[in-house]
Formats: structure tokens, sequence, C-alpha cells
């Protein structure tokens, strides 16, 4: 059985060193691939650009999407994720700073599983990351897409 990958969509690289951390520290060991922009995100998710020719039908558990990014922002990458047979049923949990009523209202609208702001305090960081990873990883039972 393959391991059970998470697909960080995230231009910060602080805030992508502080998620591997704080998955390592809560030993979530998962293979974290990481999309720097969602043009990446896409190209991952449908086997284009640097991922041409990887095996598109080995989907990620979990996408953890930022939602402020260049080239294509979160909620775009979102709205081709649930417009597309392949991921409509993938498992989005946006992970932002972003407290913006418009935006937690249009995630949920193109259809994310969950919104999280992300904390700014590390170890309240670190707790959000543990019940992540405990609910997505370990007890939801994800649709075999």
């Amino acid at each position: 059985m393959s391991s059970k990958i998470i697909l960080l969509v995230e231009d910060n690289p602080d805030d992508i060193l502080l998620t591997k951390r704080a998955l390592s520290k809560n030993s979530i060991l998962n293979e974290v691939v990481v999309a720097n922009d969602g043009v990446q995100a896409l190209d991952y998710l449908f086997g284009r650009g640097k991922w041409e020719g990887r095996d598109t039908s080995l989907k990620p558990e979990v996408v953890l999407l930022d939602l402020k990014m260049p080239k294509m922002g979160g909620l775009e990458v979102l709205k081709e994720i649930r417009e597309n047979k392949l991921t409509k049923r993938l498992p989005v949990i946006i992970l932002t700073t972003s407290k913006e009523e418009s935006d937690v209202a249009k995630g949920y609208d193109l259809g994310a599983n969950s919104y999280i702001c992300k904390p700014v305090d590390f170890n309240q960081f670190h707790e959000a990351i543990k019940q992540l990873g405990l609910y997505w990883l370990v007890l939801n039972q994800s649709p075999n897409i």
C-alpha cells in the first residue's frame, strides 16, 4: 500500500518549513509534495509540466491549499479541482492567513472541505496541524476517486 501523500500548495518558504516541521513533530510522516503556486498544483494533479508522466491515479490523500499565491490563487485552483471528474472528490483544506469572510464563504461555495486560518503562534499552529493530520489522514474515510 502506498503512503498517503499530502499536497501542500504554498508559496511562502517559511510557511512550507513551518508546516513540514509541525507535521514531523506530530509524527505525521507522510510524503509532502510542495507546489509553490496554483499552476504547479494543477500540474501535479493532472500530470503536466515538471510532473509530466506522473501516475495521476495516485492522488494525494489531502490538499492543503493557501489562497494568496502568484500565477493562480487558491480559489481558482479549488474551482478547477472541483470541475474535473478525476479530482472533484479530493479533500481540500484551505490553510491560509486570510480571515476575510468573503474568502471563507467563497471557499466553501467552491467546495472546500475545511477552512483553517493559520495561527501565528507556533504552538497553536503545531496543534492545528496535529488535529488536521489526525482527522484527515487517520480518521477520515476518503472515497476511491
